[in-house]
């Protein structure tokens, strides 16, 4: 599942065509060409191509999100919803990055840490 980027560093990638039931784990980056039912966690970044699906939640570092979610996804830094995104999730995130087209329904909460703050 790990592929190599041109700069050389490891990261792991699901293609087109597969399917995961189940939780992900990756300590570093992944790109998401394929489909996912369940979870998603990486202390990298989460990338969602065009073709990738994701159906549950995602908890990350940094993701761009190119195809679909429908779920939740937890950004410690930044979230950018490209062009051809197509969401349908309750999103939390340091920063949100939204190109025009982009397709969000749902809701979203920004703070410094990426974690919704709540008081008592």
């Amino acid at each position: 599942m790990a592929s190599q980027q041109q700069s050389g560093t490891l990261y792991n990638a699901l293609t087109a065509g597969s399917k995961i039931i189940g939780t992900v784990i990756a300590d570093s980056d992944i790109r998401i060409d394929g489909q996912v039912e369940g979870e998603v966690q990486s202390t990298g970044k989460v990338v969602i191509g065009e073709k990738g699906m994701v159906k549950g939640t995602i908890t990350c570092q940094n993701a761009e999100i190119m195809g679909a979610l429908d779920g939740k996804i937890a950004v410690s830094q930044t979230l950018a919803l490209r062009a051809t995104s197509r969401l349908t999730a309750e999103v939390k995130t340091q920063t949100l990055i939204v190109e025009p087209n982009a397709v969000f329904n749902g809701t979203c909460s920004m703070s410094k840490d990426g974690q919704s703050s709540k008081t008592k």
